[in-house]
């Protein structure tokens, strides 16, 4: 495959520090790992009940990624014809919180079916107001950050992202200690929003708009270089930009295949009695692994590229993925988990690098961004099928439910890692 034309060296620095630049999608981590992996499993049981968790978890997962598709992309679009970012941030982010207030009220106060869809109604105001924030968020690092240092700026969101599960397991696993309502954990995620929010807000708010605060454009063939904004129709006939939506789709495919179930897992396959404490400790592993590998990621993609770093990571998840299934004790298993976490940090070391690599044109960054994000989305509409799947399978006896997933997830993870070698690289400067 031919390789971007390479990319001479650039002394420009980005405006805006890695740390203040990231610090929202911290928040971003925190909030949806507590949410997705703590509180809507063990909310779903307290509405529907046990028969039909899996389903209804599934169900949720899908309604909320309908939002996750439509709004980044058009968000994004009218982001990038007014020039600005922040204002979409703000309202996004305050809509968010709202709808944690919803979600709180209905945990606290209702029950039943009544009680199920007012929960549905905050979760897609949740969903509606971080995917307004995110695709004008994301179009921050290819404007602001030239190709030689998104390496890194990628490797601290993903450090700090991994910091945000980390600190949202701790915070979880410290609520559910001290036998604390679940409207105090939803105020907790409120506060862990908000809080980095406003860092990078403040932070970014002198560069914003500024027609002349982004690096100067990157002369690299079909790499952010482009005057005029690609067409919707045109975008997927750029190579780069399709090669890296499809095997990040892949990527997500195998950790929503697992991610909505791993506190089932717990419970059903390694016999915890606590299956949300054992969840935490688990997902505690994987965050902290995470964090080891993901800033060395990130710099190490600045000097050997992008795809290297994704084979390794790729085919780490998927082996640790298939050994779970195996796993003799709880022990092994969070051994496991630290495996897989550092396949995952090294991932998400690399994982906006290579998309801000792949943007066609400077002048729609916030569109694109928000497209690129709809491949890390949408897969959350398997948490339907598989949520059934899983259902199904453990009918039959064996925790078979749980051999199909995870066996599912491995399989998507090798496929990106295959497919990933289609995506055009830039070249680096200093590299061949």
């Amino acid at each position: 495959m031919t390789a971007f034309s390479p990319v001479p060296p650039r002394a420009t620095a980005a405006p805006v520090s890695p740390w203040v630049l990231s610090a929202f999608w911290f928040g971003t981590a925190f909030h949806w790992l507590v949410i997705l992996l703590s509180l809507v499993p063990a909310n779903v049981v307290q509405f529907v009940g046990e028969a039909r968790k899996g389903t209804f978890v599934g169900l949720l997962t899908v309604i909320g990624a309908v939002m996750a598709l439509v709004i980044p992309p058009l968000v994004g679009a009218h982001s990038d014809r007014h020039g600005r970012r922040l204002p979409y941030l703000r309202l996004g982010v305050g809509v968010n919180l709202a709808g944690l207030i919803v979600m709180a009220l209905a945990v606290s106060t209702l029950a039943g079916s009544a009680g199920f869809w007012v929960y549905v109604a905050g979760f897609l105001l949740v969903q509606f107001g971080n995917n307004f924030a995110t695709a004008p968020y994301s179009a921050l690092i290819p404007q602001l950050v030239p190709v030689t240092q998104r390496g890194r700026y990628s490797g601290a969101m993903g450090m700090l992202q991994a910091a945000g599960q980390l600190l949202g397991a701790v915070g979880a696993l410290v609520v559910s200690l001290l036998h604390l309502p679940d409207a105090a954990l939803y105020a907790l995620v409120g506060a862990a929003l908000l809080l980095p929010a406003l860092v990078t807000i403040h932070g970014v708010g002198p560069v914003d708009g500024q027609e002349n605060a982004s690096p100067a454009p990157d002369p690299a063939v079909g790499a952010s270089s482009g005057n005029e904004a690609a067409s919707w129709l045109s975008l997927f006939s750029h190579q780069p930009f399709l090669w890296v939506f499809v095997t990040r789709a892949l990527f997500a495919l195998g950790q929503y295949s697992v991610q909505p179930f791993l506190q089932f897992y717990n419970r059903d396959v390694l016999g915890q009695s606590d299956p949300v404490r054992s969840n935490l400790y688990m997902l505690a592993c994987i965050i902290v692994a995470s964090i080891v590998s993901a800033l060395i990621g990130g710099r190490l993609s600045d000097r050997v590229g992008r795809k290297p770093v994704i084979y390794a990571a790729g085919t780490t998840m998927a082996g640790a993925a298939l050994l779970l299934l195996a796993a003799p004790s709880f022990g092994v298993a969070l051994a496991l988990a630290v495996v897989f976490g550092l396949g995952f940090g090294a991932f998400t070391s690399v994982d906006w690098a290579l998309g801000s690599d792949a943007m066609p044109s400077e002048r729609s960054f916030a569109r694109d961004m928000g497209i690129w994000h709809v491949a890390f989305v949408a897969p959350q509409f398997i948490g339907g099928p598989q949520g059934a799947l899983l259902d199904w399978g453990n009918a039959q006896g064996s925790n078979l439910g749980y051999m199909l997933v995870f066996g599912l997830a491995a399989l998507f993870f090798v496929l990106g890692v295959v497919l990933v070698r289609r995506v055009p690289e830039a070249r680096r400067a200093g590299l061949s």
